[in-house]
């Protein structure tokens, strides 16, 4: 059986151990050579960057969030051992795992390693769909003869410069379409190398329960459960017809998944419909120059990835949560893109002045959506400010600046409230 080191690259037939180096870090599979659509994702890819950048807390659990009233972004595994998850609200999460650090995430600082880890991608194949900064699809048909290796051999190579060049983690999800290559990513995480082959797709399914479909929420495995389907096993008993009468256009995609078919192709470069960012307070504000602060630096951050994916964005979009829940949402359409923070935050704040303010804040957040390529971008002048200009360019040479000496090179005062 074709069999590979995922430390040293040695390929051989079926053994426990590596021949070579003697790693125990083997995958083996018959159709090991044969498969060509991956799955990569990131281990725990926020917290892992903040371990290799600060080695004090590389053996502690670690989750990124704000403070007590916001929420997880992600955990490393030593929290979710104790049942830290993402999206769960940060007092739960402590009460879990007393003994965490909590870290505010650094965005730009994920942004760029995303982009290292893309350029190792793209050694492999032009085929990558992203699907969030730390995971994509790669299709490998037909790189054998361009690599001189299988593309198992050259999936192993990539996690292991993404280990040794960037310092984190991934795992690998080798199969015959992207549903199953998906799943196979999860299986052995973290540093994770699993292969689902076609001839075996349907046994390893069957006892499989149906949470595992890409997708499928809370409220979706709740339908397929109070319809007697608990695995696919159970979803493959049901005739196609009766799937669709029962739940529409996605009982035919469940029809096909239950059989593990997936017809679709990775797409290079999905398009991004939007940029955004909020912040939930430890302490409702009502303070109107606290909030400010807060607008201006939600603007600069949506600016900052605007401008690292070379993109910009006509509408804006200010959303601000009451202290009693109730959810504010006020949006504008600018007449040209922009992609600096001076002309978001002026929108944001515009937006925000004509709101009623009766009641404290206990989240606000900052969009763009409508997005075009950043060179379509800030043409039209302001007549109602002819000092917009001036501020861009300052924007334009702050930018230049942070680029050279690092992000807290130049600050703005109203940034510091």
């Amino acid at each position: 059986m074709p069999a590979l080191c995922r430390d040293c690259l040695e390929t051989f037939d079926d053994a426990r151990r590596c021949p070579a180096c003697r790693s125990p870090r083997v995958t083996s599979h018959p159709e090991l050579y044969d498969l060509s659509i991956a799955h990569m994702d990131c281990d725990a890819f926020y917290a892992s960057v903040e371990k290799r950048d600060n080695p004090d807390i590389r053996d502690k659990p670690v989750i990124i969030g704000g403070g007590r009233r916001g929420v997880v972004s992600t955990a490393c595994y030593i929290a979710r051992i104790k049942g830290v998850r993402s999206a769960m609200p940060m007092f739960q999460a402590l009460k879990l795992c007393p003994e965490a650090v909590v870290v505010k995430g650094r965005m730009d600082t994920y942004v760029e390693v995303s982009k290292q880890v893309r350029a190792l991608m793209e050694d492999l194949t032009p085929s990558i769909e992203p699907l969030s900064l730390d995971e994509a699809f790669m299709d490998l048909t037909g790189t054998a003869r361009l690599h001189g290796r299988p593309p198992a051999v050259m999936l192993a190579r990539l996690v292991k410069r993404m280990r040794d060049e960037i310092g984190i983690t991934g795992s690998i999800g080798l199969s015959h379409n992207k549903f199953l290559a998906k799943i196979a990513s999860d299986l052995e995480k973290p540093r994770g190398f699993s292969v689902i082959g076609a001839a075996e797709t349907l046994a390893f399914l069957s006892d499989k329960p149906v949470r595992m479909i890409w997708g499928i929420g809370e409220a979706g495995q709740t339908s397929l459960n109070t319809a007697g389907i608990h695995t696919f096993a159970d979803l493959r008993r049901w005739e196609r017809e009766a799937l669709h009468d029962r739940f529409g256009a996605m009982g035919e995609r469940l029809w096909h998944l239950a059989r593990g078919e997936d017809h679709r192709r990775v797409k290079r470069d999905r398009a991004v419909k939007g940029v955004s960012n909020e912040t939930t307070f430890s302490d409702d504000i009502a303070s109107v120059d606290l909030l400010d602060g807060h607008i201006w630096r939600m603007s600069e951050k949506v600016a900052d990835r605007l401008k690292a994916k070379g993109i910009a964005g006509r509408t804006i979009t200010l959303k601000l949560k009451r202290a009693d829940f109730k959810l504010l949402t006020r949006r504008t359409t600018l007449p040209d893109a922009t992609q600096t923070a001076d002309r978001i935050y002026g929108t944001a704040r515009a937006l925000f002045d004509r709101m009623e303010h009766p009641k404290p804040y206990r989240l606000l957040g900052v969009g763009v959506a409508d997005l075009i390529p950043e060179d379509q971008a800030d043409r039209e002048g302001n007549l109602l400010d002819p000092h917009e200009a001036a501020r861009i360019k300052a924007e334009r040479a702050t930018d230049a600046i942070r680029d050279r000496f690092g992000s807290d090179a130049i600050v703005k005062g109203r940034a510091l409230r």
